[in-house]
């Protein structure tokens, strides 16, 4: 198992954030950490070595 750390990006590109998973890969963490993408972007690291960035979904307009 390895330890990993989700941090959460604001807006302003500096970190707001951060949670630390233990996960067996980084296919696991990345799937774990896809529940944390709301609003910011996540960036995911384990140690030293960047992982991913997971960014949140465009929100659809409604306009009828």
């Amino acid at each position: 198992m390895a330890e990993y750390r989700a941090y959460t990006v604001g807006f302003d590109g500096h970190f707001v954030g951060s949670r630390i998973l233990t996960c067996s890969d980084d296919v696991e963490a990345i799937e774990k950490t896809r529940q944390f993408v709301e609003s910011h972007e996540i960036e995911l690291w384990s140690g030293d070595r960047f992982v991913s960035q997971l960014v949140p979904k465009p929100r659809q307009n409604s306009t009828r």
